[in-house]
This record gives C-alpha cells, sequence and structure tokens, in this order.
C-alpha cells in the first residue's frame, strides 16, 4: 500500500512500547499519510496526547466522547475515514477486547466498527505472550485477517530476556506497504 494519501487509524495502548509508537507516526506523516492517533486510557499514561498531536498534526482521540456534538457517532466517522487500522502496541488487553468484539473505549469501538485491514503488533511480557488465552486470541484474529507484525525477541521492559518486543517501526512499515 502507498500510504500517501491514505487515511490510517494508529491505535496505542497502555504499554511502554507506545513511545516506539511516535516515531511509526512520524514516519507515516513522512509518507505522506493522514493519520489518526486514537489512545486508550492507559496509553496516555505512558506517552501523552500531545505528542501524538504533534507528530499527527490531528487531535489526538482519547474519548468516544467529543467535544462537539457531531450526527455520526465518533468511532464511526473514524472508522468510515480509514484505509487501514495499526494497533501498536497491542498489549493482551486490546487482543482479548478485539477476539470477543468487545468495545469497550474508543480504541475497540473504533476497531469493531472498523470495515478494513488491520495490523496489530503485540508487545507484552514474554509469559504472557505464552499465555494459552492470549495465544487463542491471536490465532481468532489470524482466523479473521488480522495481520500480526511481531513481538520480536529481546530484552523487555520487566528486566527480562525473550519474546515480546514490539516490532520495529520498519517491520510495521513493511507490512502497512503489503496491505
Amino acid at each position: 500500500m502507498n500510504v500517501k494519501d491514505k487515511t490510517i487509524i494508529v491505535g496505542v495502548t497502555g504499554g511502554i512500547a507506545a513511545y516506539k509508537t511516535a516515531g511509526l507516526v512520524s514516519k507515516l506523516r513522512q509518507l505522506r499519510a493522514d493519520v489518526i492517533v486514537v489512545m486508550t486510557d492507559s496509553a496516555c499514561r505512558f506517552v501523552t496526547p500531545l505528542t501524538f498531536e504533534t507528530l499527527s498534526g490531528r487531535k489526538a482521540v482519547t474519548s468516544l466522547f467529543d467535544d462537539r456534538p457531531s450526527p455520526e457517532p465518533r468511532h464511526i466517522a473514524i472508522a468510515d475515514a480509514a484505509d487501514l487500522a495499526v494497533v501498536a502496541p497491542a498489549t493482551a488487553n486490546i487482543l482479548a477486547k478485539m477476539a470477543a468484539g468487545i468495545a469497550a473505549d474508543a480504541l475497540s469501538t473504533t476497531l469493531v466498527a472498523l470495515d478494513a485491514p488491520i495490523i496489530v503488533c503485540p508487545a507484552m511480557n514474554a509469559r504472557m505472550w505464552r499465555h494459552p488465552t492470549v495465544e487463542q486470541n491471536i490465532r481468532t484474529l489470524r482466523e479473521r485477517g488480522v495481520t500480526i507484525v511481531g513481538p520480536g525477541e529481546g530484552w523487555l521492559a520487566c528486566g527480562e530476556k525473550g519474546i515480546g518486543r514490539m516490532a520495529d517501526v520498519d517491520e510495521i512499515l513493511e507490512a502497512i506497504a503489503q496491505r
């Protein structure tokens, strides 16, 4: 996919790897994509919405509710505008919500409403990644056509070494290009 003039939702969840997502948003904008960042409450604790607003040139979406009334629900408008969605980092929490169709916040609700390709970039502790429920959720998402990028191996934020690192920005961009 040539991202020029494409609208890409970048979903950011609450993991330390959220700092890497700032680089992804920056690269997408350099490639002339229109980027809509949708953040969970937990993501806002790791990286501020202002960071993503500065890099994307748009207000980051952090709530289902807009400050101004609109005839169309915010999550539907965002989903309708999107050519692609990338969730990076994708925590065990968002993977479970996606697999079960749970719409509990701005990001999960937008993803349930989305009729466009989705790429998820898991990032979590190695034990979490190997948990049978997480493994099942990944299988479910793959069966539904969701592209899974990563995770990689290396040092994790918890101080352990293993699988669970979010994929590098270049690897994510390559997956986007293939969609």
